[in-house]
């Protein structure tokens, strides 16, 4: 850690260094040039030599400085050229086209400090948040040691909200923990008694006793702040897109102006090839067209830390995703709601928010979160009592009620164990709620995937990514279920840093690689990837801090714009450098032939410049494909139907539940239940159809390219509208015959499960292809 904070003051004298050189060797040259001009329009055309000459020397120390360090690299970059034409200028007394020269050279450098100036692969965050000291049992009760000190088989204290400073196994009846530090996953975990527990995760829960299995050194945690550290030592630095040119450029430069020379046996015809091949095209385009790429992506709240970070990802063709946070929201939110019979699910859900209002759980957040977004009134509630690891109680209308965790042991109803069956399907958190002793609900959680992941990884494929493969600690089914949702080309689970640095290290020997996370586990391997990609709205400081790329905005589809972009920007500093250096070649056979002198030459140059420079603004532009572009009204609306989704949540757990209750029993209480599901589809669900029908499609139409774009989604409306009126026709004859006869439960029970699912898929598509339109 001290080599670590010593290097720190040099890194820092350094990047100065290179911050305010380029810029002050601009204004040096440019004031120069300008000064010489004015003198020699007023006739002085020896002060005019002099300023010229002065300006001329002073790009040639810098730049001398320049090739010396990339022949030491073993690159002999564009900067050669520029010396060699700097000092021939001098040699034959051609002042102004050194003078031009000159300022050519420092605006090209200039542009390119803007352009590839990167951060350094920072880990100081993650070195903060090592803990330093340990509570360890000793004979005369907790001391608080050293963490150096801790040894195998030392009994540790971890209390509430601690980190846990070593490898070790529980020793107390469960440790509850948030395991987001290293898995990315959001639900917090329970650890039983000698279950293994890392070092770094948090303790969510009441203290808890720890063996410890490791030291200090050779704990999981320590294992990750080592792995940055070498991940960003080994990152090399980017080959300037310019020097991949300037290799055969030089030769064949160097060449034409030795042939000139020997065939004439005129200096100056050899200076006046080395001046129009001087490669301003090399040095300008490329930094304006990666510079105006930057510019773009800075617009749209993605912050590229430099112009080589910009390149590499324009030639990308590999992504790895990690899961919580990036391809999810990375926080629970409420998938379902189930309800015992003679309970709504409005009702459970009202009850466990106002039970888990004042608790700091990360899943009663987010059965609060629900509540509110349905705009329930919670009800008073007293004498609340939270136990870590099992849940909140209070007293509501007399009755003790809970909500959290249940005995496994205890005896389950039927619907309670549909209710298990389905979160292990789904992958969910179950929260029990309880009154006066009796299961009466249950909260289902998930971090669902988010709305615009499936659109931004179809956009990441037609910009060019042809792999694209999901990395997480979390557990592989629910990684397994969003892979599948998302059409992932493969998926690797349950993995440490370590495993996460390997695979990216694996995948950068087939391709150039992208990563993109969130969490402090995900430094590592941001900082190993040829791109690192961070979402840093609500990510960590140390994968922000690891990363070249960094999405300011809690939207993953950011990253999608910035593929694009870089591939723009890239191929117009490709398109441009190419062409200006052909535009070069012609003048330079003009000027081994005698037809262009040097001064004239380096006005050639400059004309060449301007066309070069002209079309790598082009970079600046937005690509009309890259986002449909949305009318002020349509993004009222799509905001306003987004938000009805939300309320509607519990209409569409309401036909599931009325299906549910069906196939228990067709008694009047299931009939009331299909009565009550028919009356939120008429009043609330149907009526937002139509509107969507009538008021959105019509709005998005243009943005869509035609009305043909929304037909299928018109189509769900349709069939939503069918299977309502079948669940209308099946009520009426109840009715009429006094119940349900048995003839109706299948085909009534189909339609619910039909509407449910149908519902379900059609709001899934109008988020992802609509929503996701918004900012």
């Amino acid at each position: 850690m001290n080599s670590f904070a010593s290097a720190g003051p040099v890194r820092h004298l350094v990047i100065g260094v290179s911050v305010y050189l380029e810029p002050f060797l601009l204004s040096v040259t440019a004031a120069a040039l300008t000064a010489g001009g004015v003198a020699w329009v007023a006739g002085a055309g020896a002060v005019a030599d002099l300023l010229w000459g002065l300006g001329t020397v002073f790009a040639v120390v810098p730049a001398a400085g320049w090739v010396v360090a990339a022949l030491r690299r073993g690159r002999a970059g564009v900067d050669l050229i520029a010396v060699l034409a700097l000092g021939g200028t001098l040699a034959v007394r051609e002042y102004l086209a050194g003078a031009l020269i000159a300022l050519m050279l420092a605006t090209g450098r200039t542009l390119e400090a803007a352009a590839q100036r990167r951060a350094s692969h920072d880990v100081r965050a993650l070195v903060e948040r090592v803990p330093r000291t340990a509570r360890r049992h000793a004979d005369v009760g907790v001391r608080v040691v050293p963490l150096a000190e801790v040894e195998v088989g030392d009994l540790l204290v971890v209390g509430p909200g601690e980190v846990v400073p070593v490898d070790g196994y529980v020793q107390s009846a469960l440790a509850v923990l948030d395991e987001s530090v290293l898995t990315g996953e959001s639900l917090q975990v329970e650890r039983a008694k000698d279950e293994a527990v890392r070092s770094g995760v948090v303790n969510a829960g009441g203290a808890f006793d720890l063996r410890a299995t490791a030291t200090e050194q050779d704990s999981t945690y320590a294992e990750i702040v080592r792995l940055a550290r070498q991940a960003g030592a080994e990152s090399a630095p980017v080959v300037r897109l310019a020097d991949r040119y300037a290799a055969w450029f030089l030769l064949l430069s160097l060449v034409v102006a030795g042939l000139a020379w020997l065939l004439s046996g005129s200096a100056v015809r050899a200076v006046a090839v080395l001046v129009v091949a001087t490669p301003c095209p090399l040095l300008l385009a490329a930094p304006v067209a990666i510079v105006s790429g930057l510019s773009r992506a800075s617009r749209l709240g993605v912050v590229v830390r430099g112009g080589g970070a910009l390149e590499n990802l324009g030639r990308a063709r590999t992504l790895l995703l990690d899961k919580t946070g990036t391809l999810t929201g990375g926080r629970p939110r409420v998938l379902d709601v189930a309800a015992a019979p003679g309970w709504r699910p409005a009702q459970v859900l009202c009850l466990g928010a106002a039970l888990d209002q004042y608790s700091p759980h990360v899943l009663a957040h987010a059965i609060v979160d629900a509540a509110r977004e349905r705009g329930l009134a919670l009800p008073v509630v007293t004498d609340v009592t939270e136990e870590p690891g099992w849940g909140a109680s209070g007293t509501v209308d007399g009755q003790r009620a809970s909500i959290g965790r249940i005995d496994t042991g205890c005896v389950v109803p039927s619907w309670a164990r549909a209710v298990d069956n389905r979160a292990l399907l789904d992958g969910a958190a179950v929260a029990w709620l309880t009154v006066a002793g009796h299961l009466v609900g249950a909260v289902l959680l998930r971090d669902p995937i988010r709305f615009d992941a499936p659109r931004t990884l179809r956009h990441l494929r037609r910009a060019g990514i042809e792999r694209i493969l999901m990395l997480t600690g979390d557990r592989a089914e629910p990684a397994h279920e969003v892979a599948a949702v998302l059409g992932l080309d493969g998926v690797r689970a349950e993995l440490s840093p370590a495993d996460k640095v390997a695979a990216v290290r694996a995948e950068r020997e087939r391709a150039v690689t992208v990563m993109v996370g969130d969490g402090v586990n995900d430094a590592p391997a941001l900082a190993v990837a040829d791109i690192g990609v961070a979402m840093g709205a609500r990510g960590s400081t140390a994968s922000s801090e690891a990363a070249d790329i960094v999405l300011t905005t809690d939207r993953v589809d950011r990253l999608a714009d910035a593929v694009v972009i870089a591939g723009r920007a890239r191929r117009i500093a490709v398109q441009s450098a190419l062409g200006g250096m052909l535009m070069s070649l012609a003048a330079m056979a003009a000027a081994a032939v005698g037809l262009l002198p040097p001064a004239a030459g380096a006005l050639l140059q400059e004309g060449i410049d301007v066309v070069v420079i002209l079309n790598a603004l082009r970079a600046l532009r937005v690509e009309r494909a890259m986002r449909p572009a949305l009318t002020p009204a349509a993004e009222v609306l799509i905001r306003r139907f987004a938000a009805e989704h939300d309320d509607l949540r519990d209409v569409v757990e309401a036909v599931r539940a009325a299906a549910d209750r069906l196939s228990d029993s067709s008694g009047p209480q299931a009939l009331e239940a299909v009565e009550e599901t028919y009356r939120l589809l008429t009043e609330r669900l149907l009526p937002h159809e139509y509107a969507e029908e009538h008021q959105l499609y019509p709005a998005l139409a243009p943005t869509l390219g035609g009305s043909e774009a929304t037909a299928t989604m018109s189509r769900a409306h349709t069939e939503i509208e069918r299977l309502s009126r079948r669940v209308a026709t099946h009520l009426r004859l109840a009715h009429a015959r006094g119940g349900l006869d048995a003839d109706q439960l299948d085909d009534l029970r189909s339609c619910l499960y039909g509407l449910h699912a149908v519902l379900r898929l059609h709001f899934s598509q109008e988020e992802e292809n609509y929503f996701a339109l918004a900012p």
